[in-house]
């Protein structure tokens, strides 16, 4: 047996403990890169629960790494240190890309660091 729950636009993620997530910021959280529907803080020993948007549509926002030059068309990625957007894949020895990739540049770098870019969909690049 099996029932539609939703229509895949956003997704329930657990926040660590000591964790602040603000509303309107960009999150990697249970493998699922997404804005914030609203924020959230967590003390030590407790978690809680968020909602992230995932849906794949063109988002605007200036948690980009401003040295980059953002392009129209560059691909971009997340890094999950800096908790930036960036352009740099920066590949290990291999050649593996070691930020996220999460979609493409739609609206260059403004002179206010904004971009537009289009959230692709939530698939793994890599293990």
């Amino acid at each position: 047996m099996g029932r539609k729950i939703s229509d895949g636009k956003s997704v329930k993620v657990t926040v660590l403990q000591s964790t602040t997530i603000e509303q309107g910021k960009f999150y990697l959280l249970d493998g699922f890169f997404g804005m914030a529907v609203r924020g959230v803080t967590t003390g030590a020993g407790e978690t809680a629960e968020a909602v992230l948007n995932i849906e794949e549509a063109e988002y605007e926002t200036s948690q980009i790494t401003t040295a980059d030059a953002f392009n129209k068309g560059d691909k971009v990625y997340w890094n999950d240190t800096t908790k930036l957007l960036t352009t740099q894949p920066n590949n290990d020895a291999s050649g593996n890309p070691q930020n996220r990739p999460v979609g493409r540049v739609t609206q260059a770098k403004d002179a206010n660091n904004v971009i537009w870019f289009l959230l692709g969909p939530q698939v793994q690049a890599h293990a």
